[in-house]
């Protein structure tokens, strides 16, 4: 477990994050990466908050000792800010600490917990021929934008019972990018409320999963985003 501060490019914030690597990590070798994005109650200085972000989900079964065959990335959002607003310093994080551990960067992919799922949509969105594969939890997005997701493989997950985030927006989200010609898909957990990701996590194979895609054309141009 490595953790560090990243200065986003336009000098305002700084984001601090965990790379958790696998056991026989070498530099020698490629891995892939998933990338997490916790939720609103996570979010912190980058710094002496930054533990937070081991409260829930990925970052908080790496640190009590899971191994994952695959670099760990886990970002700590600034307070008073969502992901979706920091979109371009987040890939920009992503494009350093992946060079920076010579990931395999056609297996990268992200994945991410309420404010972390909207996040992880919005990054699909926005990078569409970046990313491997996506998997949301409990979040939501702008369907309209979901073509941008036709050649993205997409598992998300949502507890019918949340009240915080209604399911309907995982919903909406998985029909569009299938309407589209994509290839999604949606677990719902019966019974589940808004804490729905340590069943994605812990109860399916999903990041067994994400580490196993791949994107045989992705883009490393960092222009390569939808304008919308």
């Amino acid at each position: 477990m490595e953790k560090n501060l990243f200065s986003a490019p336009n000098g305002q914030f700084d984001i601090g994050y965990y790379v958790f690597l696998p056991k026989d990590y070498s530099k020698e070798k490629k891995y892939p990466m998933v990338v997490f994005l916790h939720g609103a109650g996570e979010r912190g200085n980058g710094k002496d908050e930054l533990d937070k972000i081991k409260k829930n989900a990925l970052p908080h079964y790496a640190s009590e000792g899971k191994e994952y065959p695959a670099i760990l990335l886990c970002p700590q959002c600034p307070s008073r800010i969502v992901w979706n607003n920091i979109v371009f310093e987040l890939k920009a994080l992503i494009d350093k600490v992946a060079a920076e551990y010579n990931a395999d960067m056609s297996r990268v992919s992200i994945t991410g917990i309420s404010m972390g799922g909207f996040g992880t949509w919005e990054m699909g969105l926005t990078f569409s021929s970046f990313f491997s594969a996506i998997a949301p939890v409990c979040g939501g997005g702008l369907s309209w934008r979901c073509e941008n997701l036709k050649n993205t493989p997409v598992w998300a997950f949502h507890g019918d019972a949340d009240g915080v985030v209604p399911p309907k927006n995982s919903l909406e989200m998985v029909d569009s990018v299938n309407a589209k010609g994509g290839n999604a898909k949606l677990t719902i957990f019966h019974g589940v409320e808004h804490n729905s990701w340590d069943s994605a996590y812990l109860e399916t194979t999903v990041v067994d999963w994400l580490i196993e895609q791949k994107r045989e054309n992705f883009s490393q141009n960092k222009e390569a985003y939808d304008e919308f």
